[in-house]
């Protein structure tokens, strides 16, 4: 069913540029990182007439996939130091429910994105309060795969940096141990990059305020007046609370 406008939808500059290198750096990276990763975990022969001493191409998925590790990293940690210094949409505030707008608005995504019980598109310019649970839960998936990643790393590197995270492969019961769980965080990663583009196209489709083309140009759409309702409704059963008390 489509959705007909009938007020002019007002412009709103939501994701600066730093957070869409950000993602689309962070996009590539999980690609690669989980791609050359399923092949360290369950290499590939590859027959062939020349020397074994010339075959280096394990070697290169290995590379790649340390490179990336690098990469990816200090991305994570650039995007953890702009929720601080970016704007109110980029802030870490959004992505831990702390007053009963976001908890309510929770409640809507979950109606409308799981259960499917309303079609009325939300209103939010930024991540809503569900997607901004489930990015935090991915910066600590993304924590967890930077620590154990560097972890195993450790046993092959004389760097001092790998050396940092040698500590979690003796805590978390062996290298085998480390290596199961890292995987297993791989599939997760999948999953999630699954479900967060269906639910992209899914938004822009229902809301049509320019969900997907955001993350290149930074534009969002919104109806003011509707959101104006929206905080009205909002606020002014707590007014009429606080003058009766």
């Amino acid at each position: 069913m489509a959705i007909v406008r009938s007020k002019p939808m007002q412009q709103i500059y939501v994701w600066e540029l730093p957070v869409r290198i950000y993602h689309w750096i962070n996009f590539v990276c999980i690609v690669v990182l989980a791609a050359t990763g399923y092949l360290v975990g369950s290499p590939v022969a590859l027959k062939s007439t020349a020397e074994a001493s010339n075959q280096y191409w394990f070697g290169t998925i290995r590379f790649v996939h340390f490179t990336c590790a690098y990469v990816f990293l200090f991305n994570f940690l650039f995007r953890l130091y702009w929720g601080f210094a970016g704007n109110e949409f980029a802030s870490w505030k959004n992505f831990i429910p702390h007053n009963r707008a976001q908890w309510k608005e929770l409640a809507d995504v979950l109606r409308i994105d799981i259960l499917q019980t309303r079609q009325e598109p939300l209103h939010s310019m930024g991540h809503n309060a569900l997607a901004g649970v489930t990015y935090f839960m991915m910066f600590l998936a993304f924590a967890f795969q930077v620590v154990t990643g560097f972890g195993m790393y450790a046993a092959m590197s004389t760097s001092w940096f790998p050396q940092l995270f040698a500590w979690i492969v003796p805590l978390m019961g062996g290298d085998f141990a480390v290596r199961q769980w890292h995987h297993m965080m791989m599939w997760f990663f999948i999953i999630v990059g699954v479900i967060h583009i269906h639910l992209v196209f899914y938004h822009d489709y229902v809301e049509g305020r320019g969900t997907t083309s955001s993350m290149v140009g930074g534009w969002k759409f919104i109806d003011v007046e509707r959101v104006i309702e929206r905080i009205h409704s909002e606020v002014g059963p707590r007014k009429k609370k606080s003058k009766s008390d």
